[in-house]
């Protein structure tokens, strides 16, 4: 099936977050892992699969369009602690939020629904479970203080 060049050119430019939030949070869920921080480790390494999976189903739906996926991530901005490494991951999460709504919005434009729905889904996912968890560990760390909160995370 071919689909609309500029739903192509706009998914792969998702798919390229994707591939960049998926190693940022690899790489941030090693060095909580190295420091300690189980919880963490545990968590982030969730969203890295969360991400992995959503790089999948964009590969797909690419393929599935006539498109040639690509596989360049965005850069990786690495934290040097965990409060610096949680507001990292949300700014990502943000970003990628409102690249889905511009892509929603494109995607009804050109009348894929298909895509439009798939976006819809991870839209429900960034904002529902990923950016609303960052949120919630960068207020409690202003709740209780850095150490109380690391502590917690042990």
């Amino acid at each position: 099936m071919q689909g609309d060049k500029e739903v192509i050119d706009y998914m792969n430019k998702l798919l390229a977050g994707e591939l960049m939030a998926r190693d940022q949070y690899f790489i941030h869920s090693r060095m909580y892992a190295e420091w300690g921080y189980t919880k963490l480790f545990d968590r982030i390494g969730h969203e890295m699969e969360d991400e992995t999976q959503h790089a999948n189903e964009f590969i797909r739906r690419i393929l599935m369009l006539g498109g040639t996926p690509e596989m360049t991530p965005e850069p990786v901005r690495v934290g040097k602690n965990v409060p610096e490494m949680l507001q990292f991951d949300l700014d990502t999460e943000l970003s990628v939020r409102q690249a889905l709504k511009d892509g929603i919005k494109l995607c009804e434009e050109k009348q894929d629904y298909v895509t439009r729905d798939l976006l819809v889904n991870q839209l429900k996912d960034t904002e529902e479970d990923h950016a609303h968890w960052l949120e919630q560990q960068l207020r409690l760390i202003k709740m209780l203080g850095e150490q109380n909160y690391l502590q917690s995370q042990m």
